[in-house]
């Protein structure tokens, strides 16, 4: 009886250990070997050797909006640095706004956008908000901002 307890219990604990290691393959999952890490033991870092990302401008004013009135900006910009530049995240100061970002690499010379739209339901006056880009640059994230004055259409 201990015998065959003993064989079910190894045989239970090899398919939990087979089975649980095997993980899909998500085709948006990066090789390690995209990433440049610049940074030394020492604590200096290769700036030469990291990506840069480089905004047109970093501010945009919608102007005046009515209440529901939905705005979208498409923030250009470029990697002027020597590598690959990957945006991890960007995150909005506000559940009004909303942004897309590209997913893949940006080599070195080419450029993109990072959208943002602003939905000013529910907003009265001046509406400042904020975006922050995480990437593989340093420092690791940028700050845009958008602005819009929510005024009744009687205003306009």
């Amino acid at each position: 009886m201990k015998k065959h307890f003993v064989v079910i219990l190894t045989l239970t604990m090899l398919t939990v250990v087979l089975f649980s290691c095997q993980s899909g393959n998500n085709s948006t999952d990066l090789p390690a070997g995209v990433v440049t890490n610049p940074n030394s033991a020492d604590g200096t870092v290769d700036k030469d050797a990291l990506p840069v990302i480089s905004f047109e401008k970093d501010f945009h004013d919608f102007g005046k909006l009515i209440p529901g009135e939905q705005v979208t900006y498409s923030f250009k910009f470029k990697n002027t640095g020597k590598s690959l530049l990957i945006i991890a995240n960007v995150s909005t100061s506000c559940g009004c706004t909303v942004s897309s970002f590209p997913k893949q690499p940006v080599k070195p010379g080419e450029g993109a956008t990072i959208d943002v739209s602003f939905d000013s339901k529910d907003r009265h006056g001046l509406q400042t908000k904020t975006i922050t880009v995480f990437s593989n640059t340093q420092p690791p994230s940028t700050t845009l901002r958008i602005q819009s004055m929510v005024v009744e259409p009687k205003d306009i």
